[in-house]
């Protein structure tokens, strides 16, 4: 039976060790498919080398297992790539799920072994009550403590995740909702949470766990309620973190090192990365996060000139001209699958004996390193993929830059208008090149609803249309 259990413990660290390396390797693009698979393999082990460690119940956890592959393949093989930040959102509910689901049945099996311990038929309790009977008085204050936290975070990931999910997928409206005295409302809410916390630990009943649940959901709800579109990458990074917290709470709850382990890396990672997407974007992490930022800014500046059109024609002609070409993609690029075309565009441009280079902003498109996948998946070489403090200083050196399907990223307003709501926001300046095309499908503001005053300048024409049939037609004009 010991040997058993070591081999659990030693399966539990070597999948730890492989998360870890999963995390380091997905730094870099070079050797992220490499790390995808030290993740899958890791998982694998941890899976088998729980359901070995739980013991019975086999035909019950195959069949579950068995469900939720079918699912997950289904789902993974449906979902398009620009759907992708919804469809984590989607999962990350799930985990906040599980956690509420697993802090009331925590509750419940601590019911039954109180009912033993009364009864003296300690000795007929199997499973997690056992366990839970096992324990001193200090220890069930810190199950209580470390119930109340599973059910805390993981309602408020469940019901915040949903809407993510909602308006990720235009579902809902992308601006934030600004309820009077919301500040309030929120800080309320946690304080309520916190008493009733309190009363469940010093002898309350499952009514404190439901109504902590059911306030901690609709603080979720109103958070995120309360966060504009524009933040929505670090909200779905942000969420991540929740539910690797969510994770780890469970994992105290059920005295499961691994999930300890692997809850604290996703945890500490997903708000690291919004930490930094926050000084990216020049927001303050504790006001996107706490639902503050925006729709609060007015900008004051106005927008004079008139958006000029080009064709196809004067945009092959434009880059038949030039030395230097920069591509900046953005969401609209991911909406009309044209990174194929693009990349296409690059090798012929370069054939030409031109510079080519993509300029790559750290929230370009809905999702951390979305756009880095995208070229990537086109075979794009990682040596001419630039981070926007490379290559943001060569923009005054440039020929010709092309947008496709991007806005706030380009915008200057980050720059010159005290009162944009992006104001402070570093962007990629390419404005300062010599001519910039922006392909885009609309005359309109965008996800985020914010006017851009590039489209307005003298060096700017705009090239409407698709972005995969505007590529498209590109490639027909050069050889």
């Amino acid at each position: 039976m010991h040997s058993y259990e070591g081999l659990i413990s030693a399966a539990y660290v070597v999948a730890a060790i492989l998360f870890i390396l999963a995390l380091g390797g997905l730094s870099g693009q070079e050797k992220a498919k490499r790390a995808i698979w030290y993740g899958i393999i890791g998982m694998v082990l941890a899976v088998v080398a729980t359901v070995g460690a739980a013991g019975g119940q086999w035909v019950l956890m195959g069949i579950m297992i068995a469900l939720g592959g079918v699912g997950g393949w289904s789902i993974a093989n449906r979902v398009q790539m620009t759907q992708m930040p919804e469809l984590m959102a989607g999962f990350h509910s799930l985990v906040g799920l599980a956690a509420v689901f697993i802090g009331i049945n925590a509750h419940l099996e601590l019911t039954v072994a109180r009912a033993a311990i009364d009864s003296a038929t300690v000795s007929e309790l199997a499973g997690f009550a056992a366990t839970i009977a096992a324990k001193s008085s200090v220890e069930l204050s810190i199950l209580k403590v470390e119930m109340v936290l599973s059910l805390f975070i993981g309602a408020i990931t469940f019901t915040g995740s949903l809407i993510a999910y909602g308006k990720l997928a235009e579902r809902l409206s992308s601006a934030p909702l600004t309820l009077p005295g919301r500040h309030i409302l929120n800080l309320a809410a946690i304080l309520l949470c916190v008493w009733l916390g309190y009363l469940y630990l010093v002898g309350g009943g499952l009514w404190t766990l439901i109504l902590i649940t059911l306030i901690a959901g609709a603080l979720g709800c109103h958070l995120i309620l309360g966060i504009g579109g524009a933040d929505m990458p670090v909200v779905v990074s942000m969420l991540n973190s929740y539910s690797g917290w969510a994770a780890a709470a469970i994992g105290f709850t059920l005295s499961n090192d691994l999930l300890i382990v692997t809850g604290a890396l996703v945890g500490s990672s997903g708000a690291i990365l919004s930490y930094i997407m926050c000084k990216g974007m020049n927001r303050s992490f504790v006001s996107v996060i706490l639902g503050g930022w925006g729709g609060e800014s007015e900008s004051s500046a106005s927008i004079s000139g008139e958006m000029r059109e080009a064709d196809v024609d004067s945009v092959a002609q434009e880059l038949d001209d030039a030395d230097s070409v920069v591509i900046v993609p953005g969401y609209g690029m991911a909406v009309a699958k044209a990174q194929g075309a693009v990349s296409e565009l690059s090798k012929r441009l370069r054939a030409k004996g031109k510079t080519v280079r993509f300029a790559i902003h750290p929230v370009a498109g809905r999702l951390p390193g979305h756009m880095n996948v995208l070229l990537a998946e086109a075979k794009v070489p990682y040596d001419f993929v630039l981070e926007m403090e490379e290559i943001n200083h060569d923009f005054p050196q440039t020929d010709v830059v092309i947008v496709i399907g991007a806005n706030d990223i380009v915008n200057p307003s980050a720059q010159d208008d005290p009162g944009s709501p992006i104001a402070g926001m570093p962007v990629l300046e390419v404005w300062k090149a010599r001519t910039v095309f922006v392909c885009k499908r609309g005359r309109g503001t965008g996800y985020s609803g914010i006017e851009n005053p590039l489209f307005f300048k003298e060096n700017t024409q705009m090239f409407y249309g698709d972005a995969k049939a505007s590529i498209d037609s590109l490639l027909q004009k050069i050889s």
